[in-house]
């Protein structure tokens, strides 16, 4: 490929060398010229001044000097030949001198332009070298960029596309890397996920077994054990589905304007008999007409997990209180319940896939379900926990849906 720039900047000094030879040729003519007329007027005026001595007219000597006939013989009685040698004896000494000047001149400027294209193609397979050596490299997964370049041209672009090139392989190559790290701390979490409720359902179903007599209300107490396990099971199973869709971006949804009201109570109905079972009271407070627009199912499913991890965590006879408004900017759900404190250096990793703080129970993947839900649908969601109360805040931003 040929740096235009390169060859622009050449052209450009092969341009110069000959615009230089060119009028140090004209010069070295005119001077050439201007020695010739010196000469021969110098001659001609002696001879006129001796031709006055013998009386010949100014008109004579005029018509000999304007006569263009001439007979050799003249000057062959003088043993001089006029069409081998020059009659005025100084000229020829000139003549050469200035031949030989004009014909070094003209080597001088043939060698500056072999010298200059010489330097160019050099330079440029230099430039060529440099590269070819740098996808080498990236062919042995070396992504070190070692082109620096400050000029402009078709090669300069050359290497400004191999360097955007090896940037995006150094970053498939890093975030495959990674992939692989975190689909092997995935599949370790799952399998320890899935492994402790298995193994609860074998001891439960070997004490069944293993104890054909054992009483019927042992046996139910097992086998609701065993119920709750599966369910458990069944719940991660769906919940990594889910998640999935979320990280290979297949998730479609079916946005409509919903009362924000309606969300909130197809949320609480999903886990009341938790809610039950702990007698807590849930209590919704905000303006029956306030709406978003959101995908109904998927926000359903992400409040359901963060309700249900208010629950869990809150403590028993408490209320739960679900509080709702809209400004200008965003539509804001506060979800707070009064239970053990969160420490703040597990604030942060809350949301984190499989995280479990001191305190957890479950999986670790609601929370992370739910965030992922509610920033598909341009909102965002943060939890204070401060004086044993823990507040999930919720925000769908208006101008973005």
């Amino acid at each position: 490929m040929k740096n235009k720039v390169y060859l622009k900047k050449h052209l450009l000094l092969i341009i110069v060398i000959i615009i230089i030879f060119s009028i140090s040729f004209i010069i070295l003519r005119n001077y050439e010229y201007q020695i010739y007329l010196k000469e021969t007027n110098y001659k001609i005026n002696n001879l006129i001044y001796l031709l006055k001595d013998y009386n010949i007219s100014n008109e004579e000597i005029t018509n000999v000097l304007s006569n263009n006939n001439y007979n050799e013989s003249y000057s062959n009685e003088l043993g001089i030949f006029l069409n081998k040698e020059n009659i005025i004896f100084n000229i020829d000494s000139e003549y050469k001198k200035i031949t030989y000047i004009n014909l070094s001149l003209i080597l001088v400027v043939i060698i500056l332009i072999i010298l200059v294209f010489i330097h160019y193609n050099k330079k440029k397979d230099k430039e060529l070298e440099k590269i070819t050596k740098c996808i080498k490299r990236i062919n042995n997964e070396d992504y070190k960029l070692e082109i620096e370049n400050y000029e402009e041209g078709e090669l300069s672009i050359l290497r400004s596309e191999l360097a955007k090139t090896t940037l995006m392989l150094k970053s498939i190559a890093s975030n495959s890397v990674n992939d692989k790290i975190n689909l092997k701390n995935y599949l370790e979490d799952i399998s320890h996920q899935i492994k402790t409720p298995l193994t609860s359902i074998l001891i439960n179903l070997d004490n069944l077994i293993d104890n054909p007599n054992i009483d019927n209300i042992t046996k139910e107490e097992f086998l609701r054990d065993i119920k709750r396990d599966v369910n458990n099971i069944e719940f991660l199973v769906l919940a990594l589905l889910k998640l999935s869709k979320f990280d290979t971006n297949t998730i479609k949804y079916n946005r409509e304007n919903i009362k924000v009201l309606d969300l909130i109570n197809e949320s609480v109905n999903n886990i009341s008999n938790l809610a039950d079972l702990k007698n807590i009271k849930i209590i919704t407070n905000g303006k029956k007409d306030i709406n978003i627009n959101c995908d109904f199912k998927w926000q359903v499913e992400a409040i359901t997990n963060i309700i249900k991890n208010a629950v869990e965590y809150a403590n028993r006879d408490t209320v739960i209180n679900i509080d709702y408004e809209k400004n200008k900017i965003y539509t804001m759900i506060n979800i707070k319940n009064e239970g053990k404190e969160i420490k703040k250096e597990e604030l942060k990793h809350l949301f984190e896939r499989f995280y479990h703080g001191n305190s957890s129970v479950g999986f670790g993947i609601g929370l992370n379900l739910a965030k992922a839900i509610i920033e598909k649908d341009n909102g965002n969601i943060s939890v204070t926990s401060k004086d044993n109360i823990t507040i999930f805040t919720i925000k769908y931003f208006n101008n973005m849906l």
